[in-house]
């Protein structure tokens, strides 16, 4: 359908820019010393580098439905599957945040506590926006159009949050420690590719 592709494309960009920022956790380097740190960075780096896979399938799901003439309807489903697993990916991240405890740092159940708090945040905000997908009139398509604009403006903020929150997180020597781990820069680069500029 050709009146709501642009818009479209705006949702999938918007996914693409915000689902990528829960990997910027790999983005330093540097001396690792602190065993009890590196072993708190891998254990949260390999349930990162499984939420971003789930991450990545959801955008290519959003892509793949509005890289061509889907209707309103195949749009809404796929849209919808793809907030879920986004939602379930936030929260098992913060999950698993929580299970391997404040990190050996300054300040770092701080930390923790904040980073996880904002994942839960980000997490039921896009319970939220499955909602509104799924609240759209799809036999209307200057209204479906309409509501997916939103929907997409929406999602460019989370995406900010996103990344607020986890900057913080990795501050100093817990992203030093997490860029010492494998699963961590595996998962950065699976999902950079789907970074959408613009």
């Amino acid at each position: 359908m050709e009146g709501t592709n642009p818009v479209n494309k705006k949702l999938a960009a918007a996914l693409s820019g915000g689902a990528v920022l829960v990997l910027a956790l790999s983005g330093c380097t540097g001396d690792d010393g602190n065993e009890e740190l590196d072993a708190w960075a891998k254990q949260v780096c390999d349930e990162l580098q499984v939420q971003a896979r789930t991450i990545k399938a959801a955008n290519a799901a959003i892509q793949k439905e509005t890289s061509d003439s889907s209707s309103p309807a195949e749009v809404q489903k796929a849209d919808s599957q793809a907030f879920q697993d986004i939602a379930e990916a936030y929260k098992a991240i913060g999950t698993a945040i929580t299970k391997a405890g404040p990190p050996n740092v300054d300040e770092g159940e701080k930390k923790q506590r904040d980073a996880v708090k904002e994942l839960n945040t980000i997490s039921a905000s896009y319970t939220s926006l499955q909602k509104q997908v799924d609240a759209l009139d799809t036999k209307d398509q200057g209204k479906f159009a309409a509501g997916l604009k939103d929907i997409a403006a929406e999602m460019k903020k989370l995406g900010k949050t996103g990344s607020d929150a986890l900057k913080t997180l990795e501050e100093g020597e817990v992203g030093q420690a997490m860029a010492e781990q494998e699963s961590c820069k595996s998962a950065s680069a699976s999902a950079s590719p789907s970074v959408t500029q613009g």
